[in-house]
């Protein structure tokens, strides 16, 4: 058994390949080009398990790479609805260690009951390094970072029941799930190329938004690449002293650092995009809070998500009150701040913002945060 365990880690994931790389491997096979097609599309449109099942190549192609390859699945482990629709998926990664990650799928409907938006959040790693205190991952720490194709998978699980449930594929992916996207950098943005194939899931690059804590030297990366995705900033406090409290990682990527890499950004593609802001009760809601974003917002052309906050156990910081939203929400608009206010979904799901996280037994992880 040992022995046959071994055997198989020695085998390629082909998941683990970026297209070109797949592309390359089948062509020291021998294989014709147009295999490598063949291939990708059965991985990542039709998200098979086994060789057997591709179909359309030879019984004898099938062995010889089922002999040099494998194919590593995140498969779901288990799912949770909310009364509000929005489905939480546990899924169980194909590595020794039995690590596992959160997904979520947001519903929105039209009045008649019909399916509108389909967002997809997805997790990049497994747990966190940058330890923000207000995220039940973040306390979890880092363990490992998610391969392309492991992000992709949650991404088909999830389309195949909005296919089944509701008669259409998914509108809309963030990377908004547990860990920090540009941390995982080449995963994530591989993962997007090949969400948006058309022998992939083929959903437009403009359907899909990458959140980050604020790396800026990713941020400036993204922006040579122009994926054709969005970009989210996670901001949650407008001045320095805040922000330090309660996002660790702002002690070395400061508001200064991360102007200039936004402004890099924007000079590179002209793209407006968007700063997240949880708005906790009487930290982060004030009016100077308020006056302090407002100036953040008119470094380049952008909009700001208010987010009401789900309460995560064992955080101090709590959701802001109606009455401190709508004051916040005043000013913004006084200044010409272009603004929407998010509610949290699948809360008694645990399943909203800042919520994501495994509870059963697991270790913490590495973590920028102080413990």
């Amino acid at each position: 058994m040992e022995k046959t365990a071994e055997l198989v880690q020695k085998k390629t994931d082909l998941k683990s390949l970026s297209k070109e790389e797949l592309s390359e491997f089948l062509k020291e096979m021998g294989l014709v080009s147009y295999r490598a097609d063949q291939v990708f599309q059965w991985l990542y449109q039709k998200g098979v398990s086994s060789f057997d099942e591709m179909t359309n190549l030879s019984k004898d192609l099938r062995q010889k790479l089922s002999e040099k390859a494998v194919i590593r699945r995140a498969k779901e482990f288990q799912r949770q609805e909310s009364k509000d629709g929005t489905i939480k998926f546990l899924f169980q990664l194909d590595d020794p260690s039995d690590y596992k990650v959160e997904a979520v799928m947001i519903p929105d409907f039209y009045d008649d009951g019909e399916a509108n938006r389909l967002t997809v959040c997805v997790s990049s790693q497994v747990g966190c390094m940058f330890g923000c205190s207000f995220c039940a991952t973040g306390k979890m720490g880092y363990f490992r970072n998610l391969t392309h194709g492991e992000i992709v998978d949650q991404v088909q699980t999830i389309n195949e029941l909005t296919e089944e449930r509701f008669g259409k594929k998914i509108t809309n992916i963030v990377y908004m799930g547990m860990g920090e996207p540009l941390h995982n950098y080449k995963a994530v943005t591989e993962s997007v190329r090949i969400i948006s194939d058309p022998l992939g899931i083929e959903l437009s690059p403009r359907r899909i938004t990458i959140s980050t804590v604020g790396l800026t030297k990713q941020i400036k990366q993204l922006a040579d690449e122009d994926l054709g995705s969005n970009l989210a900033i996670s901001l949650h406090a407008a001045d320095d002293e805040k922000r330090n409290k309660i996002m660790p990682i702002n002690e070395s990527l400061n508001l200064e650092k991360l102007e200039e890499a936004v402004r890099y950004y924007y000079k590179k593609n002209e793209k407006p995009f968007t700063y997240e802001y949880l708005l906790f009760d009487e930290f982060n809601d004030t009016a100077a809070d308020a006056k302090n974003l407002v100036k953040i917002a008119r470094w380049v052309p952008s909009k700001v998500n208010i987010i009401m906050y789900n309460n995560v156990a064992g955080v101090a910081l709590q959701r802001a009150r109606e009455d401190r939203l709508n004051a916040f929400m005043r000013i913004l608009a006084k200044n010409h701040v272009t603004a929407t206010v998010r509610r949290s979904r699948g809360d008694d799901i645990d399943a909203g913002c800042g919520q994501l996280a495994i509870r059963e037994g697991q270790e913490r992880g590495k973590s920028l945060a102080k413990v």
